[in-house]
């Protein structure tokens, strides 16, 4: 069964926090929903199925994080560690997309609005799952 993927959510996982952001393949474009605390080192999987269950994505996107020259980093393995989570609780296609700089592109981003601190890391987290949303609909 080849259903087109016309909604999605992205992830941009980190240790302390994960960013979530969805994605519409008609309009081309990704918005920032939320950023979610790990809980004890782990993501918080009953916010994950909440928002799964809400916006009833088709497939999942996760930033991996390599290196510039495309070396994997300490968090790669994390990372995979959290896919395969992810398609095992929800049995959904997780893309994978390397998400070098995005953090630091969210940052720049929200510099220009925004005075960046402790209190709002958050939002720098879910802009960078939107900019890695946003890059794999391009790449569609």
């Amino acid at each position: 069964m080849n259903t087109r993927i016309t909604s999605v959510i992205g992830f941009d996982y980190g240790l302390k926090r994960i960013g979530i952001a969805t994605g519409q393949t008609i309009t081309n474009s990704a918005t920032p929903i939320t950023t979610l605390n790990q809980i004890n080192g782990s993501p918080d999987w009953p916010a994950l199925e909440q928002l799964i269950n809400q916006w009833k994505p088709q497939a999942l996107i996760v930033g991996m994080p390599y290196y510039l020259d495309g070396k994997e980093n300490d968090m790669t393995k994390s990372v995979e560690a959290f896919c395969l989570e992810l398609e095992q609780r929800f049995t959904l296609p997780v893309f994978k997309i390397n998400e070098a700089l995005s953090s630091y592109e969210a940052e720049t981003m929200l510099k220009k609005n925004t005075k960046i601190g402790k209190h709002n890391k958050h939002e720098i987290d879910k802009m960078a799952a939107a900019i890695i949303v946003q890059n794999w609909l391009n790449q569609q």
